[in-house]
């Protein structure tokens, strides 16, 4: 086909979107060309915007699904999520890939069920696992939000803890019970007696502290150590902005 010939479609992303899309096509429309077979959602992905981040692609004004072909002419819009995301099936689950430990800690210490390895388990086990548990994946890796067999998933904007845990808690508001998950392994925390818990604590800290819990799954125990009123604070700071634990 000569160049004359060649189809090709108007694609506008939102602002939102644009670090994903080279520099040069930044700015209002691009002119992309197209070859008649391939899907609009592998358009919009060879274009570096991965689906997890779009809300909706619109069709000369109508919306479409990722599977449409576009036509020689169409103009095409494509949209953020709109937040909070609804994502389909409840309860809402997490799964962190390897390079979000920190995250995932603080997820858990708020009570959310989070899912994480801290080994390299490999993209194609991830994205299986996301869809056997119908856990929302959560990663900085553009190439694992794309494979065909994840359930759900969502990029990570920022590559500090800080800000990936308000973007989570906007984007999807889960659910937050402080304190109730244990951060080694997702388990559920309960109240423990002193007793209950002699042969897994040091005897100083039996002597200094009443207050324990025990995580059902691996036996961790818990007591308001040296790091807990940094938690807090980061608890209540969450709290504030996001609303009281339902």
């Amino acid at each position: 086909m000569n160049k004359d010939n060649a189809q090709q479609i108007t694609v506008e992303v939102a602002p939102e979107l644009a670090l994903f899309v080279p520099h040069k096509r930044r700015q209002g429309p691009t002119e992309l060309p197209i070859d008649g077979t391939s899907s609009l959602g592998h358009v919009v992905e060879s274009l570096g915007v991965p689906l997890t981040e779009v809300g909706s692609l619109d069709v000369n004004g109508d919306t479409a699904p990722t599977g449409y072909v576009p036509r020689d002419g169409d103009r095409v819009r494509v949209t953020a999520v709109v937040r909070p995301q609804q994502v389909p099936g409840a309860p809402l689950r997490f799964l962190l890939d390897v390079h979000l430990g920190t995250l995932a800690r603080r997820m858990r210490v708020l009570g959310i069920d989070v899912a994480y390895e801290a080994v390299d388990i490999g993209d194609p086990a991830l994205a299986t696992r996301s869809a056997a548990e119908r856990r929302v994946l959560l990663s900085r890796d553009r190439g694992l939000l794309r494979r065909r067999e994840l359930w759900a998933g969502a990029f990570m904007y920022s590559d500090q803890p800080d800000e990936q845990l308000r973007d989570v808690l906007g984007r999807f508001a889960p659910e937050l019970r402080p304190w109730t998950r244990c951060t080694a392994c997702n388990g559920t925390l309960v109240s423990a007696s002193k007793d209950e818990v002699a042969d897994r604590v040091e005897a100083g800290t039996l002597r200094t502290h009443d207050v324990f819990a025990r995580c059902t799954s691996c036996g961790n125990v818990y007591w308001r150590g040296a790091h807990h009123d940094q938690l807090e604070h980061m608890v209540a700071d969450v709290l504030a902005e996001f609303g009281p634990a339902r």
